[in-house]
């Protein structure tokens, strides 16, 4: 597959295969459907990983892939949605639509002059390495939470350093999410930095950490 024809389809159950991965992973959806993620080597080992974009698949992917975290979010019954910028933001709106409520809540890193810095704590990204942001949190916003229900929303949860700036800055604005949530939940890596908050992590997609093996790529030992 070329690079720009990855996440533009959803296959049938039968299209997946177990492994040596070539260039591909097939992640499973929770109805046996399969998408194909492109594994990526990371950096001069013999390790990868498989990504997702979300703002570079198909309309219909993406509306499957809100679907499903809608069905599975259902049990928690949130009351408040809230996303993580940059790429969290349209699935968490999408999610919000699908179980009826009237709006989300956006996190941002543009700082607005009317923002109270209490309300914003450091921010990194492992696809921005070197990057220091800040996550804010619009003052305005927090009372349509407190004392709700509330559930945080980003599109991939990988080494768990971003979707824990944004449970530490809920916290730290009096609310403690009854549950997390992404498109697709990559490796282990975020258990250890979430804690026994990742026992509330929901994805409707989960991709392994791969090695290099005889033929192209296999599952690796976490």
């Amino acid at each position: 597959m070329e690079p720009h024809e990855f996440w533009q389809e959803i296959h049938p159950a039968d299209h997946a295969s177990s492994g040596p991965y070539h260039d591909r992973f097939p992640a499973r959806l929770p109805d046996g459907r399969v998408l194909f993620l492109p594994i990526r080597r990371l950096g001069e080992t013999d390790r990868g990983i498989a990504s997702l974009i979300l703002n570079q698949t198909a309309f219909a992917v993406e509306a499957v892939l809100a679907d499903l975290l809608a069905e599975q979010l259902a049990e928690y019954a949130p009351e408040v949605i809230v996303g993580m910028p940059t790429l969290g933001l349209s699935l968490a709106r999408a999610v919000a639509q699908r179980l009826g409520h009237k709006r989300y809540v956006a996190l941002g890193t543009s700082r607005k002059f009317w923002y109270d810095e209490d309300l914003s704590v450091p921010l990194t990204s492992i696809t921005s390495p070197g990057t220091q942001k800040r996550l804010y949190l619009d003052p305005r916003m927090r009372p349509l939470m407190m004392g709700k229900r509330v559930c945080l929303i980003d599109d991939v949860i990988s080494s768990g350093t971003s979707i824990s700036a944004g449970l530490d800055l809920l916290q730290g604005a009096g609310l403690r999410p009854v549950c997390v949530a992404a498109a697709m939940l990559q490796t282990r890596r975020w258990q250890d930095p979430l804690g026994l908050r990742g026992a509330l992590a929901v994805g409707v997609i989960r991709s392994p950490l791969l090695q290099v093996c005889d033929g192209g790529w296999d599952l690796a030992e976490e």
